[in-house]
């Protein structure tokens, strides 16, 4: 995976493109909040039909979905060492309905 830079993320961000589809992958399970939503709201910018990101954080951010629901679809699971995986796609045809505006975070990044 290749380390990218993501306009307001806290965190480190990473890509990778097989077959056509690009899976962008952050973790959030060091940070406080409300790091862990703004780093998903910067990541799911970069979604399109053709590509996932994937969010481990400490627990599910049941605050982030009602705000991304109309836009994405989102599917939870837990890992082994109870940290929560989340995998993000853009719905099809979706409108472009999130309001990205709290993208932004006064906080320095996450210990990694």
């Amino acid at each position: 995976m290749e380390k990218i830079e993501v306009l307001g993320a806290t965190v480190d961000f990473f890509k990778d493109t097989n077959d056509g589809i690009t899976t962008y992958q952050f973790d959030s399970s060091r940070c406080a909040p409300p790091e862990p939503m703004v780093n998903a709201m910067a990541g799911l910018q970069l979604l399109d039909e053709n590509s996932s990101l994937i969010m481990i954080n400490h627990h599910s951010p049941g605050g982030l979905f009602p705000k991304i629901e109309q836009e994405f679809n989102y599917e939870e699971s837990i890992l082994e060492d109870g940290k929560v995986k989340i995998v993000f796609r853009r719905k099809v045809d979706a409108d472009s309905t999130t309001d990205f505006t709290q993208n932004s975070c006064s906080g320095g990044r996450c210990s990694h």
